[in-house]
């Protein structure tokens, strides 16, 4: 049963023409609508007509990736096309929990007439007209090395530990006359997923988070795109670019993602470092203010980006408030360029600051260096997510024409007084 129109179609109808559309329909006419996919889809999420043995759907956060790779599976299981399903994400609870008893998952949208069994026990689904997938965790490559299938989804590739896992995956697709694959992924720059991009017989889907905003909670598109526009990380989870670290940057984002943690432990120190900008306006610098501690464990902990485009008074009372949230013991700032007003301007809105005053005699990159080796000897770690700091970050390559990095030199300076307050490439003042 099939309509011969989409929702698309259908939301453009008068309001009375679709309650007569509705009121036509009989029971079954109706369950049959509510399982549609093809009537409910966007185009993107279709199937791509031209010839493919891979469709890789590369596609931002909330894009609906899931459901369209749950939807393929269904499809290829009610035809019978398809008799032996890989199910292949990153966590064997990814799989479980997202794929296949998730809201998008297959056995959540399937129709009540067609749904399959989940039999957890031996990890498979069977449908009633005897197809089956399994299930498989991109965490253990070698069970791929004996199953057989003609068919395979693989969720969120970007993300798998072992690209031995999509070798093995190739491998078992040797049943059938015309082995498919479809990706669903945000993406990432992995070689796999680069390989597989080149690969002629792939054929690309991109699509943003914006595209699928109707279906989202009210107001997480606007939330996100006010926190990450025009970062990398926005650019990458929310726009589906695939962007690369920058060329000769002293940081990367894998490291930088596995130094993350939730929360610090025991502070034994707490700082505020500015390194201010020297006017104001749209197109001036920004301001760099971060807050980082010395855990008691030894180990540096960046706590918060504050930073932004801001006149000396208000980067003064944003410095200071974060001060006493954090119950630092020192405000730290830049004067290269401020010289005493940087001091006057703190000291005018609370004037028993703690202060110390720092002055580069060394270039940025050279003042930098030490602090991306604290992260590479895994002894500095993020709390939370600080992607415009983070951002900065991977894409200043030192010595290139890539803007200053405000947000950068204020984390230099703070984590340079919390763990490396003998170096000789700036001088103390009060």
């Amino acid at each position: 049963m099939s309509f011969s129109f989409d929702a698309r179609s259908f939301a453009r109808l008068r309001p009375e023409e679709r309650a007569a559309f509705l009121a036509d329909l009989s029971e079954l006419e109706a369950a049959h609508l509510l399982y549609d996919w093809r009537f409910w889809a966007r185009p993107e999420q279709l199937p791509p007509v031209a010839p493919w043995e891979t469709w890789l759907v590369l596609a931002g956060r909330g894009f609906g990736k899931t459901r369209t790779g749950a939807e393929w599976v269904r499809a290829e299981a009610e035809s019978g096309r398809r008799r032996r399903i890989a199910l292949v994400g990153p966590t064997l609870r990814d799989v479980k929990k997202t794929m296949v008893e998730g809201e998008a998952g297959v056995v959540s949208i399937s129709p009540p007439w067609f749904r399959p069994l989940f039999v957890k026990s031996e990890l498979r689904l069977v449908w009633p007209n005897g197809v089956v997938a399994d299930l498989y965790s991109a965490e253990r490559p070698d069970r791929l090395r004996g199953p057989n299938h003609d068919a395979a989804w693989a969720d969120e590739l970007a993300a798998w530990t072992h690209e031995e896992t999509w070798d093995n995956l190739e491998l078992t697709l040797r049943g059938g006359s015309d082995p498919k694959r479809v990706v669903t992924t945000t993406p990432k720059p992995r070689q796999m997923l680069k390989r597989l991009i080149a690969d002629p017989t792939t054929l690309v889907t991109r699509g943003s988070t914006q595209a699928n905003a109707d279906n989202l909670a009210k107001g997480y598109v606007t939330r996100l795109e006010r926190r990450y526009a025009g970062t990398r990380l926005g650019r990458q989870e929310l726009d589906a670019e695939m962007l690369e670290d920058a060329e000769g940057a002293l940081w990367n984002l894998k490291r930088l993602d596995q130094l993350r943690v939730a929360v610090p432990p025991g502070l034994k120190r707490v700082v505020v470092a500015i390194d201010p900008a020297v006017s104001t306006g749209s197109r001036s610098a920004e301001t760099g203010i971060v807050v980082a501690g010395l855990g008691e464990d030894g180990i540096g902990y960046v706590l918060k980006d504050l930073s932004g485009r801001h006149r000396p008074e208000e980067w003064a009372e944003r410095a200071i408030a974060a001060f006493r949230a954090h119950r630092a013991d020192r405000v730290v700032g830049e004067v290269n360029n401020g010289g005493d007003l940087v001091e006057a301007t703190l000291r005018a809105v609370d004037p028993k600051i703690p202060f110390r005053a720092v002055s580069a005699s060394r270039g940025k990159r050279v003042r930098a260096e030490p602090i991306a080796a604290l992260y590479e000897q895994g002894r500095v770690r993020h709390v939370g997510a600080l992607p415009k700091l983070e951002d900065q970050m991977v894409s200043w390559a030192p010595g290139e024409d890539t803007g200053s990095p405000d947000r950068v030199d204020a984390l230099v300076w703070a984590l340079t007084e919390l763990m490396l307050a003998e170096t000789s490439f700036f001088y103390v003042g009060r």
